[in-house]
């Protein structure tokens, strides 16, 4: 007797306390449709389709621990009680709809901070012009040569950058979020103080490895000892600055080995947007091998993310055992019901809200199963 085919993909993983479904992550995407940090419709519009395409998890945008943190004046933030408060709104919708677990990734932007939204051109924009602010950093070393100088952290902003984020995680856990992502990728603050190109400091957070690592391990270990055991946690970095002198694999690696053994749930995978002399061989997947170099280091579950578009691709990668699981974000925008495709082409079953059973496609009769919650 032959012996059905297991897709890979929707086989079900767990990253830490956290049970997905299939290894399909909807990746953050930044929506800049924010008003003073407080989610609005669009957010409402936006997750409510996602949490309909059949994904293991969707992680929120990059949000803010505090308005200074952010990208551009318009992104998403959790600081106070207003923001809290809006997520909440928006939350309380999505759920009412969907059973799909939703996480959150926290986020400081440092020195890449105080922009225009990117249809409006993305630059910086400088203090004391509307919509601009201070921007910081672990040296007074701006992004871009003629952009404004950021102000370099001491020991005082430090320590309150720490509590930021474990105030916003405390508030993700009252929205009762399933995930929390911290984000040390793109070159955004926490990734500016592991890479030697952007952090020049001469005391217990500058020069050696040991050293570039101590604030983001110090974020982890905070924001770990306030989430509750149920609540999965995990990192986001980018493994490779693509820049020679810079952060690269080995030192991904390292510090892959320091979240393990302080109990991280998940690394997910990307790489570059530190510095612009980044040369980045845009390929599909292009970011799996450094996933894979990580992943065979340690035990905790690698998430993989990059052009990654094609199911039959995001299967051989996971059959190859080079990632846990597929990141997928601008190919989602594109598409956002990749999962139900990819299910289609992999032979697998998707669950699906009662509205949209009827849908199902008379060549792939067998696709959807019921979401109860509907």
């Amino acid at each position: 007797m032959d012996v059905p085919h297991v897709s890979q993909l929707f086989s079900p993983l767990s990253l830490g306390p956290l049970s997905l479904s299939n290894r399909i992550v909807i990746a953050p995407m930044c929506q800049y449709s924010a008003e003073d940090g407080q989610a609005t419709d669009w957010h409402t519009i936006h997750l409510g389709q996602l949490a309909q395409s059949g994904a293991g998890l969707l992680i929120i945008e990059a949000t803010a621990v505090e308005p200074r943190a952010r990208i551009s004046w318009a992104d998403l933030g959790l600081w106070d009680d207003a923001t809290e408060g809006a997520l909440g709104k928006v939350l309380a919708s999505t759920r009412r709809w969907s059973t799909m677990p939703i996480g959150v990734q926290l986020a400081h932007a440092g020195r890449k901070a105080s922009t225009a939204r990117p249809w409006d051109g993305g630059g910086a924009i400088a203090p004391g012009q509307e919509h601009g602010w201070q921007v910081l950093a672990p040296s007074a070393l701006p992004f871009k040569a003629g952009e404004p100088t950021p102000e370099a952290l001491d020991s005082a902003g430090i320590d309150a950058v720490v509590a930021d984020f474990v105030a916003a995680a405390q508030r993700a856990v009252r929205l009762g979020l399933d995930l929390i992502e911290l984000h040390a990728a793109h070159g955004y603050l926490l990734h500016q103080f592991l890479s030697p190109l952007s952090n020049q400091r001469d005391d217990a957070y500058g020069g050696s490895l040991e050293n570039r690592m101590r604030l983001l391990l110090r974020v982890f270990d905070a924001v770990r000892a306030v989430v509750p055991a149920n609540v999965a946690l995990g990192v986001r970095i980018s493994a490779t600055d693509w820049v020679d002198g810079g952060w690269d694999v080995a030192q991904s690696i390292e510090l892959a080995k320091a979240l393990e053994a302080r109990g991280n749930d998940f690394l997910h995978v990307s790489s570059g947007g530190l510095d612009p002399r980044q040369q980045i061989p845009l390929e599909p997947g292009y970011q799996v091998p450094q996933a894979a170099a990580i992943k065979a280091e340690i035990g905790t579950p690698v998430i993989a993310v990059g052009l990654i578009t094609e199911p039959t691709h995001a299967e051989e990668i996971l059959i190859d055992g080079k990632a846990d699981a597929i990141g997928i974000a601008r190919g989602i925008l594109y598409d956002p019901r990749w999962p139900w495709h990819a299910a289609a082409a992999l032979g697998a079953q998707m669950t699906v809200s009662p509205q949209y059973m009827r849908c199902e496609p008379h060549e792939a009769r067998g696709l959807f199963k019921l979401d109860q919650r509907g």
